[in-house]
């Protein structure tokens, strides 16, 4: 029987998880949240608790007959926390015939509004990324049967998960950076690119996850609150927005990120090719 082990039971891994067991695979995975693991558990989801301090306790054992392992826990300044815990106990799993790491489209850095594709080496720009970078080369080199997905920005349903909840929470800005351009893909073309991989295994692959149309962020809010009826935010020149560190660092980076190879080597057609059709059937569904 197949069975699905996730380092970190986040939103994207979480849809996998979901939908596979649909299909019958047994799932477990992990969480730091006790809140959250109440609820997992009523789905019939495994869980445990995982990190860096704290590893999986018989590790050995809870990995035994695993055949599928995504993990979407990010690096920390010591590295990978998943390899540094229990690549020894993965590479003892005989059943393990596939592995993702569901990483991010940041490691290609600034190309100035350009585009890029898997043929183009990283230049990570942040710390953030350039330890992206660095855990990438690890898993490529962990002797697993690991395959890297490059994922843009992700939405999907969900509070504080998309463009529609956040005009009707009051919290959307429109910031605009002259020629700045995102890339975003929906949680349901992660699953499918995801699944397309399960089932065309291809260990050492890269794939971009990533939507057909980069957009500026401002146009996204304003097609948001076009569907909902409302006014748009004003408009804020960048080097006037009031923003955190944080968010100013996710304009640091421009760039137009291609996803051909998800089409050609993996057969997917998405479901969300752009931002207006992911949003609009986030908003068809709210009206369900």
């Amino acid at each position: 029987m197949t069975r699905l082990f996730c380092f970190g039971l986040g939103y994207s891994a979480l849809a996998l998880a979901r939908d596979l067991m649909e299909q019958g695979w047994r799932v477990a995975g992990t969480t730091r949240s006790a809140e959250k693991r109440k609820e997992l558990e009523n789905e019939r989801i495994e869980v445990h608790h995982f990190s860096r301090d704290t590893p999986l306790d018989k590790p050995g054992d809870m990995l035994a007959d695993v055949t599928h392992v995504v993990t979407s826990i990010a690096p920390d300044d010591e590295g990978d926390p998943v390899l540094g815990c229990h690549l020894k106990d993965l590479l003892a799993c005989r059943t393990l015939t596939w592995a993702g790491y569901l990483g991010t489209t940041g490691v290609y850095g600034d190309r100035q509004g350009g585009w890029v594709d898997e043929s183009d080496p990283p230049a990570p720009s942040l710390p953030r990324t350039k330890r992206r970078v660095t855990a990438e080369a690890h898993w490529l080199a962990s002797g697993l049967p690991v395959h890297i997905f490059r994922l843009a920005g992700i939405y999907g349903p969900g509070p504080r998960r998309n463009a529609l909840e956040t005009v009707k929470s009051g919290r959307a800005r429109r910031v605009v950076k002259a020629g700045q351009m995102f890339g975003r893909i929906h949680v349901d073309d992660i699953v499918q690119v995801l699944k397309s991989s399960i089932a065309r295994p291809n260990p050492g692959a890269i794939y971009n996850v990533v939507d057909d149309e980069p957009a500026p962020p401002q146009d996204v809010i304003t097609f948001a609150a076009k569907l909902l009826g409302v006014a748009p935010p004003p408009e804020v020149p960048f080097d006037e927005a009031d923003l955190s560190e944080a968010a100013r660092s996710f304009y640091a980076d421009n760039r137009k990120v291609a996803n051909a190879r998800i089409r050609n080597e993996l057969g997917v057609d998405l479901k969300h090719p752009n931002y207006r059709e992911g949003l609009r059937a986030i908003h068809e569904g709210l009206k369900a």
